[in-house]
């Protein structure tokens, strides 16, 4: 249950109070002249556990999580490059790499050396990407939530035409406003609440589209499978009602990634709004080292 009451089309401003007042943001200011926004919870001297959301989403959408994991971790999520405030990447067409790259920089200038990294979604390639690049020392463990595998394999190149062509379609003709309001359908299961949707909908609402279209490119470019080369212990879960990232597609990702694998039950796609408890759960035992109920792929 998600700690707030809110309609089907607005956030109560209790919620909007508790994200300022207990997740709150800021500025980090990387050496070269950008910047990345980040929430941050819970005490600096504990274990860290690094958040990264999805394509549709933003640092913000962790704060369930964020909230739970306080007592236990120091929680940082970011708002992805080309997101909320933090600086857009230079390329027009960033791959994950160049997300990894500031990803680097951030936990550089964060003092940050070792980690739980949780990534989501699209998050999730960028987690990989860092985790079999710059951060292979610093990564202790990766847990890929609902992982987008990405269009970049030449066989996919007929769906990845096609997503490349309707995401930024849908971008140019519906703006940033009207994908937010339709993404609950498509995120959540049938049985999530209206503040999940609310709060999905908040979230999606506050995307830069520059931004976003930065990381369409790189979703229809990149291949998570190509950051499978890790030394990290990696483990993939995902909801049981996932209509965007299949149990069976997230299955093959833990194969290829020789990871545990698991799904979350009564949860869609943005399992980490829907059901935070038990997302918390399952990282904190990744925090722990300790083995989850699991089904090896």
């Amino acid at each position: 249950m998600t700690p707030f009451a809110a309609t089907a089309e607005t956030v109560d401003a209790a919620v909007l109070a508790l994200l300022d007042a207990r997740f709150a943001q800021r500025l980090v200011a990387l050496p070269g002249g950008a910047a990345v926004a980040v929430r941050s919870a819970g005490h600096a001297d504990a274990s860290a556990v690094v958040l990264l959301h999805g394509i549709s989403s933003g640092a913000a959408s962790w704060l369930h999580c964020a909230l739970e994991f306080a007592p236990k971790a120091r929680v940082i999520a970011w708002d992805a490059p080309g997101y909320g405030e933090s600086t857009p990447l230079r390329a027009a067409k960033p791959s994950a790499a160049d997300y990894a790259a500031r990803l680097h920089a951030l936990l550089t200038e964060l003092r940050i050396d070792s980690c739980v990294l949780v990534g989501h979604s699209l998050g999730a390639l960028i987690a990989a990407a860092y985790a079999s690049g710059l951060g292979r020392a610093a990564v202790r463990r990766l847990v890929l939530i609902s992982p987008a595998r990405g269009y970049g394999a030449a066989e996919l190149a007929a769906a990845r035409a096609q997503t490349h062509a309707a995401r930024l379609a849908a971008l140019r003709e519906r703006g940033v406003e009207g994908i937010a309001r339709d993404l609950p359908a498509r995120l959540l299961s049938a049985a999530a609440t209206p503040a999940d949707r609310a709060w999905v909908r908040w979230n999606a609402a506050r995307m830069n589209p520059y931004g976003y279209a930065q990381a369409v490119e790189m979703l229809c470019a990149d291949d998570i499978e190509r950051h499978a080369d890790l030394t990290a212990p990696v483990e993939v879960h995902v909801g049981d009602a996932d209509v965007v990232t299949p149990p069976e597609a997230c299955r093959r990702i833990a194969v290829r990634f020789g990871a545990a694998f698991a799904t979350i039950t009564d949860a869609g796609h943005a399992s980490p709004v829907e059901q935070p408890g038990r997302v918390v759960r399952l990282v904190a035992a990744a925090l722990a080292h300790r083995p989850t109920t699991e089904e090896r792929p």
